[in-house]
C-alpha cells in the first residue's frame, strides 16, 4: 500500500487522526462483536461512570516498517496481559488477550497507510482503551464498557528527540503503596499533570518521582521506568510494587544481558547513589530509551559523566539494539515480533 504524503522526519508527538478505529462494547456480561469505524466521536451520557469516577485503562505500543517493508508491532501479546491486569484491578471486564491482538491487527492493517516508512524515524503508535460507559452515579463499578483502538502516526517523544534530558526531583508523589502505580489507569496519569506542567514552567524536561513512603528511593517519571549504567558497565533499574512493569525496559533488560553480554540488576535504587552511575535513561513505549543528562535536586545538580550533548555509549547500544529488532534489522527473540502484513 502506497503511504500517505507526510514529512515523515518532522511529524512530531501529536494525534493525527487516521481512518479507522476498533470498538467493542460490553453489555449483559459479555462483549459484542468488534467493527472497525471511521466515526472517531464517543457520545456519552453525562452520568457515564468515566467521567464520575475515572474508571479507564489505556494501553501504547507502536507498528513499524521493517526494512524488508513489512509492517510489524513490537510485543503486543504482552499489552494484552498487562490491559488484562489493568481491567481486575479497576474491576473492569477484561478484553480476551487473543482479541486484543487480532483487534490491533485490524486497525493497523486498516490504517497501512499512515505507517511511516523504513528509515524515516517516525512510526504508527497504537492506542486500545476501555472505559465504563454506563450511567453511575454511586461509587461503583460500571455495568457496561467499551473497548476501543486508535492509531496515529508519530515522531520523538522528546523535543530535540536523543538530546539528553534535564529532569527535576518531584515532590509530588506518583503513587501510594498499594495504590494503582502498577497499572496502565488514567487516574495515575491524571495526578502527574500538575507536576509536569510546573516542571515544564521551571525548564526541566521531566519529574523524578520518588517512593511515598520514605522518599528515599527512586520511581519512574510520569510516563517512563528508569535505567541507569554502572561504572563497571552494570544496567540497574528500580524495582518497586508501584512502578509500572514496562514492557520496554523488559525488553531493554533481555537486549542488555543476551545481547550485550551485560549484568543487569533490578533492585531498589536510592536517591543518595544516584550521583555514583554514568549514566541514565528514561525508557517507554513512546520514547524507547531517553538519554538523561541531569537531575536536579531542589538546586543540587547530579550531572551524569555521558553528558548534555549525545547518549553515553551503553545507552546507545541499548537503543541501537532494540530498535534494530523492531525493525528487522536484527534477529528478534522468538515471539517478539507480531507480523500484521
Amino acid at each position: 500500500m502506497e503511504k500517505k504524503q507526510m514529512d515523515w522526519e518532522n511529524i512530531g508527538f501529536a494525534y493525527r487522526m487516521t481512518e479507522k478505529r476498533y470498538v467493542a462494547n460490553y453489555k449483559d456480561g459479555k462483549w459484542g462483536e468488534g467493527v472497525l469505524t471511521e466515526d472517531a466521536n464517543i457520545v456519552l451520557n453525562e452520568c457515564a461512570c468515566v467521567l464520575q469516577y475515572a474508571q479507564t485503562i489505556f494501553e501504547g505500543l507502536k507498528a513499524y516498517t521493517t526494512k524488508d517493508d513489512h509492517i510489524v508491532a513490537f510485543r503486543p501479546d504482552l499489552n494484552a496481559k498487562r490491559m488484562v491486569d489493568s481491567a481486575k484491578r479497576l474491576e473492569m471486564p477484561p478484553f480476551p488477550e487473543d482479541r486484543f491482538l487480532e483487534a490491533v491487527r485490524q486497525v493497523v492493517e486498516a490504517n497501512a497507510a499512515y505507517v511511516p516508512p523504513f528509515g524515516s524515524g517516525a512510526t504508527l503508535y497504537i492506542r486500545p482503551y476501555m472505559f465504563g460507559s454506563n450511567s453511575v452515579i454511586g461509587v461503583k463499578p460500571a455495568d457496561e464498557y467499551q473497548f476501543r483502538v486508535f492509531t496515529t502516526p508519530v515522531g520523538p517523544y522528546f523535543k530535540g528527540g536523543a538530546k539528553p534530558l534535564t529532569i527535576r526531583v518531584s515532590d509530588f508523589d506518583r503513587a501510594a503503596p498499594r495504590g494503582t502505580g502498577d497499572i496502565k489507569a488514567g487516574l495515575n496519569y491524571a495526578m502527574s499533570l500538575h507536576a509536569i506542567v510546573s516542571a515544564h514552567a521551571e525548564g526541566y524536561d521531566e519529574n523524578m518521582y520518588l517512593d511515598s513512603a520514605t522518599r528515599t528511593k527512586v520511581e519512574e517519571t510520569g510516563g517512563a521506568n528508569f535505567l541507569f549504567v554502572t561504572k563497571d558497565n552494570k544496567i540497574v533499574t528500580p524495582h518497586s510494587n508501584t512502578i509500572l512493569p514496562s514492557i520496554t525496559r523488559r525488553s531493554l533488560l533481555y537486549v542488555a544481558e543476551h545481547y550485550l553480554g551485560l549484568e543487569v540488576e533490578e533492585r531498589e535504587v536510592y536517591l543518595e547513589e544516584v550521583p555514583e552511575f554514568v549514566e541514565c535513561g528514561l525508557c517507554g513505549t513512546a520514547a524507547v530509551i531517553s538519554p538523561v543528562g541531569k537531575v536536579v535536586d531542589h538546586g543540587k545538580e547530579i550531572c551524569f559523566q555521558s553528558g548534555m550533548e549525545k547518549m553515553g555509549p551503553t545507552i546507545q547500544k541499548l537503543y541501537d539494539t532494540l530498535t534494530g529488532i523492531q525493525y528487522g534489522e536484527i534477529e528478534a527473540p522468538k515471539g517478539w515480533i507480531y507480523r500484521i502484513c
